[in-house]
């Protein structure tokens, strides 16, 4: 395998939980609920989709448990934003705080224990082709779920009519309300799917990016992929363009290291989270393109009597 396919290869798995990640949260925020708990839901999924591998030997069951941990852990964040209306900033940050203690106390007993790697595809005669076959035909099946994910979150949000009610509740929720649209079930509902997007996400990175569990593990990526939301000005393919670049820039800080470039190693490290400010502060200085697309209710909790 050549330079250029292993650094294709490593970019893709790289910008595959960021992908998945900032999905689930674009349909959350496009319901008009903020969660900044990504990072807390992610890392769950991380240590119950390795937890469940390792107990059950096999990585599908550690899939299933890594994407109903993320789904677990954002109904509480629902029931107290969307049913007792506490703040959603606060909530959400009190989330990954959460997330990052318990996932540690949990994957205690998992530290240095090998893990089990979900396996690559392969299809004969495909999967062999120079420098595209492996990147086209023998990633792991995460892979292709996320480019799957992505085209339907597409065809949900702009192609059907209760992707337009969503948005419609994101936009204005005391007007849908007015309408009779259930505004804490669409909400409900979209948390939940956001919350199954970060613990798949956390999955993928303990049992494909990384097959092992180490504490603190998603290293900050729930927040790259809340800041990519915003980047992609909540549409979707925007949301597929920005993570392979996070991705890109992910791999190309390693490969510098591996290069021996004349530049401290923590810098290099703090790439991907430079790059992440530094494309928040050029989009909020452009107030248009930062209202262009952002749902008007985001972060305002809704009460039905008020």
């Amino acid at each position: 395998m050549g330079i250029a396919e292993s650094i294709l290869l490593t970019i893709a798995t790289a910008a595959t939980p960021l992908l998945i990640a900032a999905l689930g949260e674009l349909v959350v925020e496009r319901s008009g609920v903020l969660n900044l708990g990504v990072e807390g839901m992610m890392v769950m999924g991380a240590v119950c989709g390795f937890a469940g591998a390792a107990l059950s030997g096999s990585p599908w069951v550690g899939i299933l448990s890594g994407v109903a941990a993320g789904a677990l852990f954002s109904m509480l964040f629902g029931v107290l934003t969307l049913s007792v209306a506490t703040n959603q900033v606060a909530t959400g940050l009190s989330l990954t705080i959460l997330g990052l203690g318990l996932s540690g106390m949990i994957g205690e007993p998992f530290v240095g224990q090998a893990g089990i790697k979900l396996p690559s595809l392969h299809v004969p005669g495909l999967t062999d082709i120079p420098l595209v076959g492996r990147l086209l035909f023998g990633q792991d099946p995460i892979f292709y779920l996320s480019i799957a994910l992505t085209a339907g979150v597409v065809w949900f949000l702009f192609r059907t009519r209760t992707g337009l009610t969503l948005r419609s509740i994101g936009d204005n929720h005391a007007s849908a309300h007015a309408l009779g649209i259930p505004v804490i079930r669409y909400r409900y509902l979209a948390v939940l799917f956001g919350g199954a997007c970060a613990g798949l996400a956390g999955a993928h990175l303990s049992l494909v990016y990384t097959p092992q569990w180490v504490e603190n593990m998603t290293a900050g990526r729930g927040w790259i992929a809340l800041a990519l939301v915003v980047f992609a000005s909540w549409r979707p393919l925007r949301v597929l363009a920005g993570a392979y670049l996070f991705g890109a820039v992910t791999i190309g800080q390693l490969h510098a290291q591996a290069l021996g470039i004349g530049v401290p190693s923590q810098l290099l490290s703090s790439l991907p989270y430079l790059a992440t400010i530094v494309v928040l502060v050029l989009i909020s200085r452009n107030r248009r393109l930062t209202m262009m697309n952002t749902p008007a209710s985001l972060g305002r909790a809704f009460v039905p009597d008020r």
